[in-house]
């Protein structure tokens, strides 16, 4: 039988329809949580990989409400171990010039490279090869109708922009008078990646995002997320584009925004026009960056900083996105770096969930879920920790003292364990002693039942935080009741 919090976490989780489902509600009600391929794939996922990992998801994680599973980048290339040498790599694209899923990697989306599935294959200068495929033919619509099947929600990645391939052909675009190089911005690429060319703000370039996002929605896309154009640089003029494309669907695509960190001064604008953006530059498993004058990668030392600024504009449809949570086992490709077991200590992969679920993030896992253990398997699966991430309708950080850092969140009245979660992090290489009042935090003077989160245990009825001895880079999280 569930237990009453059990029921409540359910609950909040599922909030939004099943995946899939037409809905008049509010993409990403609740910060979304899932699963990404990029930390354990990179540019490499195929489908027998996807697969397996959505397994997992589905046995372990959705009862907790993980429910999206999303292939990152590179899903059209055909040989994505030649990303670093760009004139040798080979895309896969439709007649309106849109990239497509290779079917030697994801057999679902079409045939194999046989006469009858390519159309045309075309061997122009060694930067624009691409083989040419049926749009009605080559989709990601079969493997979207199985994550739906699986009672989950299906997301891809995208670079923002144009093929280059595309504009070299000029292409078509779909539904429309315009050809590629109409809507191709060739003075614009995106710094970091050498697939495509930027859009032009005007009817073509318009056009373009139209006949994306009508095919991605005939897929069964839930998530968007895209790349190059919340920082390095910010595009205000694509992001409403593809806002105003996805209006156009009728779907409730969730639009997620990469990389960071996105200008806190836009944070009005992207707010009305997407649903998640990323607040730092990529975070990977280190608790102090190992190149702290460049910003990349993000910690979570660093990350400390990052939400406490963005975390007012935190709320339901809106939620600045503290990056993935590379857990557990990363590989056998990971986005950075060697395979490997997450670097992060036990103590210091509490404090990433708690700062996480505290600043009301989405909840994005990056581990190989094939071969997920079972203390990273608890450490996701705690509901208490969960409830505050899914279900916080204010949170903050009320102090920053030396190594010490405190959070509070207001819960709903009828959250079975208590209205205020406070967290307290060490920050620092040494213990810290910690004791304060509650009024000291901003929290109403008094007595309240308290528990600690993580371990479960009920501390009792309390008026102060209790005397604690809290170890380099831990915290705790506390739940308190009137």
């Amino acid at each position: 039988m569930k237990s009453c919090g059990s029921v409540l976490l359910l609950m909040s989780v599922l909030a939004i329809q099943s995946a899939g489902a037409q809905t008049a509600t509010t993409p990403a009600a609740t910060p979304p949580m899932g699963w990404n391929s990029w930390d354990s794939y990179g540019l490499t996922i195929t489908e027998e990989q996807f697969r397996a990992n959505v397994k997992v998801e589905v046995d372990a994680l959705k009862p907790f409400g993980w429910n999206y599973a999303v292939i990152d980048e590179g899903w059209f290339f055909f040989n994505p171990e030649d990303r670093n040498k760009p004139d040798t790599l080979i895309y896969a694209i439709d007649a309106n010039g849109r990239y497509v899923p290779v079917p030697a990697r994801f057999p679902s989306a079409g045939a194999a490279n046989t006469a009858g599935n390519i159309r045309q294959q075309l061997n122009t200068p060694p930067d624009t090869k691409f083989l040419l495929y049926n749009p009605e033919s080559t989709s990601f619509k079969p493997l979207g109708d199985w994550v739906h099947s699986q009672g989950l929600k299906f997301g891809i990645h995208i670079v923002r922009g144009i093929p280059r391939v595309s504009v070299q052909g000029n292409l078509p675009i779909a539904n429309s008078t315009f050809h590629a190089t109409d809507a191709a911005d060739t003075t614009d690429a995106c710094p970091w990646d050498p697939t495509n060319w930027g859009i032009k703000d005007n009817a073509a370039g318009q056009a373009w995002y139209d006949s994306l996002l009508a095919q991605y929605a005939g897929w069964g896309v839930d998530l968007l997320k895209v790349d190059c154009i919340a920082a390095h640089p910010y595009k205000a003029d694509e992001i409403r584009m593809i806002r105003k494309a996805i209006d156009k669907t009728g779907r409730p695509i969730v639009l997620s925004l990469s990389p960071g960190p996105t200008p806190l001064e836009n944070a009005a604008e992207v707010g009305k026009l997407a649903n998640m953006w990323r607040i730092s530059d990529d975070f990977w498993d280190f608790w102090a960056s190992p190149n702290p004058s460049q910003g990349y990668p993000q910690s979570i030392l660093g990350q400390f900083t990052k939400t406490a600024a963005w975390a007012q504009y935190a709320r339901p449809g809106n939620w600045p996105d503290a990056d993935m949570l590379p857990l557990g086992h990363i590989g056998p490709v990971p986005g950075e770096g060697k395979p490997r077991d997450t670097r992060f200590t036990p103590a210091e992969q509490q404090t990433l969930l708690t700062l996480w679920a505290m600043a009301r993030s989405p909840l994005i896992l990056g581990a190989n879920l094939t071969q997920l253990d079972d203390a990273t398997l608890k450490l996701l699966t705690n509901r208490d920790v969960l409830r505050v991430d899914q279900t916080a309708t204010r949170s903050g950080q009320v102090m920053h003292s030396g190594d010490i850092i405190a959070w509070t969140a207001d819960l709903p009245a009828d959250s079975p364990d208590g209205s205020i979660a406070l967290a307290l992090f060490n920050a620092g290489d040494s213990q810290v002693v910690f004791d304060t009042s509650f009024e000291a935090l901003n929290i109403e003077d008094g007595a309240y039942h308290v528990k600690d989160a993580w371990t479960g245990k009920s501390l009792g009825k309390l008026k102060s935080i209790p005397k604690l001895t809290l170890e380099p880079h831990a915290c705790i999280l506390y739940l308190l009741k009137k």
